[in-house]
């Protein structure tokens, strides 16, 4: 596992180690917007674990402000982590493969925000870094498959965990809901199951693909 302030002692990571006692399970900081960092972390991450065939890109930051009053620097710091990191850490993981001749599946995650405007947070650096994500996915897949590396992407909807609760939310929530066939948003559990499948060799003829998991809210 990957991020800017993980460390081995992690309450997280001992909490997977504890309930995944066979596992190998290894916490490493870097930042995904930095080359560099991406790089060295794939390269220790390979020496502890040995060849790496499956990454998944997590990691995405937030921002709900109006079009008129976002700065250049907050549209950029989000295109970079949520663009941009993906893609550094999918460059850096297929290097590992194609140079061991490794064959594997790299997962990005976009959003149901790159596939159409949310309501009623006006967010356009979210919305924008997500649609980039869709592109790179594409354009990945076309590229790797030669290797035998599968791109694909995952489209989660509003999903009940803690960057969707807080201060000020309450009106947002109850819009996402009344606008979603199921009436409700979904949980972490409901979308484990489909990066899983995506990661797995059920879905070996699954390239450059994109699955929504928002419940329907996207046929409305």
């Amino acid at each position: 596992m990957l991020d800017s302030r993980i460390t081995p002692t992690d309450p997280s990571i001992q909490a997977l180690r504890t309930a995944h006692p066979s596992a190998k399970i290894e916490a490493l900081a870097a930042d995904v917007t930095s080359e560099s960092q991406v790089a060295e972390a794939v390269a220790h991450a390979s020496s502890l674990l040995g060849p790496i065939d499956k990454l998944v890109c997590l990691a995405g930051i937030v921002s709900t402000s109006h079009a008129l009053e976002t700065p250049a620097s907050l549209f950029r710091s989000v295109m970079d982590v949520n663009a941009t990191g993906s893609f550094l850490c999918a460059q850096a993981v297929a290097r590992h493969m194609v140079e061991r001749g490794v064959r594997g599946r790299i997962l990005l995650t976009a959003s149901i925000s790159g596939h159409g405007v949310n309501w009623p947070q006006p967010q356009v650096a979210y919305n924008a870094s997500k649609a980039a994500v869709l592109a790179i996915k594409s354009s990945l897949a076309a590229e790797w498959a030669r290797y035998g590396i599968a791109v694909n992407s995952v489209s989660p909807g509003y999903m009940d965990t803690v960057l969707n609760h807080g201060e000020g939310l309450e009106f947002a929530r109850r819009e996402w809901c009344a606008r979603n066939p199921m009436g409700r948003m979904g949980l972490p559990r409901e979308l484990a199951p489909v990066v899983v499948m995506l990661l797995s060799d059920a879905a070996s003829y699954v390239n450059g693909a994109d699955v929504v998991v928002d419940g329907g809210g996207s046929v409305f």
